[in-house]
């Protein structure tokens, strides 16, 4: 994927660095940025049994010798490199006189330099890749719609939500490979202590308060524990009058705040895109959700300011709920890498809703196949062998959770078993999550795309760091900015 989330490439058991992670070099909390120099990452060995197979036929194809672009995404670590060098090196023993070449760009430089071989040398295949890769480089993917016919591609293995995901204009361009579903992660002995109930796992259940009684699980109840969890020095809550913003000890939130549009897509999916394709059009839910988190920041005093955020000794510019110091937060699965940070009684939750509609944004990697490729047939081979002879070597490489629903239940006890991870986490959340991922996802294809991602991130610094602001002209004032990019191109 292309947004600057702090995803690292692998669930590995050894320590990387979140400058190879999946990110975009635009905003300033993106890894290859100051900010990736932050702390290594250490993640936990997750093995998946050798694929199972499935049925389908690859077409007929001359030997070819084809090109894995990498790194649009994850991959360029150096401790991923050898096991990538492995699995180019099995697709000729399978395909006896072709051969795959493993490409490496950093990530920082991807987009440059596909961009400059896609005319005169295009590579074959591309990935791992996200939405927000696919949608750089919108209109050069190869539609799959008839190599997935012809080959009779079985995808009823996969959650429709998630086939669905890969459609460009309904073109679908890539097939689902690996998942990172977001949840509500919680501190539960945030909760005892408070005297709470905890946040409902099921998606669409009541929240249950100490009292009995049962309200929607919605933004305005996240909103009302949120200040009760959030205290000082002193231990005041942020309901009390007695209350010190300036020395908060817990905070009770913290959104997804990497990019402004995935903070939005909690609150519902949507597009800038309006119907003619070229006119910017805020949907009334985003602008929702960013004076909802903008009030959470400077009004009511849950969610971190940019400096509390930054602060080594608050968030340490890092993914706030893996700092320990914040009871709740919206995030995706690839937060993994740090959440023992949060301490040893942290569990998953439900997203709440907003207007009625739970949304759970999703991150997804899928290989893409470059619609120049002079060897269609024999790339559509090459990726379906990475989607699937690969897998069970690529997947723990990346970190995700598979995308073929009847592997996730051996990925999720995989993940359970992590050192340092507490023995009750309700794994299913994240499986259930799936379902409610935001479609069109907030990394959708917009004009001038990396322009357009460089001006949002502008208003997201701002909100983030200056108390004050009317939202109303704020959000007008991006609108315009935008509008005015999209005019000029």
């Amino acid at each position: 994927m292309l947004t600057p989330s702090r995803r690292v490439p692998a669930l590995l058991a050894a320590t990387v660095l979140l400058a190879a992670a999946c990110g975009s070099s635009s905003t300033s909390g993106a890894p290859g940025s100051a900010a990736a120099t932050g702390p290594a990452r250490t993640f936990a060995a997750v093995t998946l049994p050798p694929f199972a197979g499935q049925t389908f036929h690859v077409p007929d194809f001359q030997p070819a010798n084809l090109r894995w672009f990498c790194c649009l995404g994850t991959g360029e670590d150096p401790s991923q490199k050898p096991t990538e060098d492995q699995v180019a090196a099995a697709f000729a023993t399978k395909y006896p006189g072709s051969t795959l070449k493993l490409e490496i760009t950093t990530y920082n430089a991807a987009v440059d330099t596909l961009s400059t071989q896609l005319g005169p040398n295009p590579p074959d295949i591309a990935g791992p890749v996200g939405i927000g890769g696919l949608a750089s480089f919108k209109g050069q993917w190869t539609d799959l719609t008839s190599l997935i016919t012809d080959s009779s591609y079985d995808l009823s293995v996969y959650d429709p939500a998630t086939v669905d995901f890969f459609k460009q204009d309904g073109v679908q361009v890539g097939i689902p490979f690996d998942l990172y579903p977001s949840m509500l992660w919680y501190k539960a002995d945030a909760f005892e202590e408070a005297g709470l109930a905890e946040p409902p796992h099921e998606f669409g259940a009541k929240y249950k308060q100490a009292d009995g009684t049962e309200v929607t699980w919605d933004y305005d109840a996240l909103r009302t524990l949120a200040m009760k969890l959030t205290v000082d020095k002193n231990n005041h809550d942020a309901t009390e009058a007695d209350f010190d913003p300036t020395k908060i000890e817990q905070f009770g939130f913290e959104p997804q705040r990497d990019v402004l549009l995935g903070m939005s897509a909690f609150f519902g999916a949507g597009t800038l895109v309006g119907s003619d394709g070229k006119t910017v059009t805020i949907p009334d839910q985003w602008k929702a959700a960013w004076k909802w988190v903008y009030d959470g920041v400077w009004k009511d005093h849950f969610i971190m300011t940019q400096a509390q955020f930054v602060d080594p000794k608050v968030g340490n510019n890092d993914q706030g709920f893996n700092s320990g110091k914040v009871a709740m937060s919206t995030n995706f699965l690839w937060i993994t890498y740090g959440v023992t940070g949060a301490g040893k009684h942290w569990n998953l939750a439900a997203v709440p809703a907003y207007n009625g509609k739970i949304t759970a944004p999703l991150n997804a990697d899928t290989f893409g196949v470059l619609k120049n490729s002079k060897n269609q047939d024999a790339a559509f081979a090459a990726m379906t062998y990475l989607l699937q002879d690969a897998s069970s070597s690529l997947l723990p490489l990346y970190g995700g959770m598979p995308a073929r629903t009847a592997e996730q239940d051996a990925y999720l006890t995989a993940v359970a078993k992590t050192d340092g991870f507490p023995a009750d986490v309700d794994w299913n959340v994240a499986k259930d999550a799936i379902k409610y991922a935001d479609i069109p996802n907030f990394e959708a294809p917009m004009p001038v795309y990396n322009k357009s991602l460089k001006i949002l991130e502008k208003y997201r610094s701002r909100w983030f760091s200056q108390p004050g602001l009317n939202m109303d002209q704020e959000i007008e004032a991006l609108r315009a900015e935008l509008q005015a990019a999209w005019d000029a191109a």
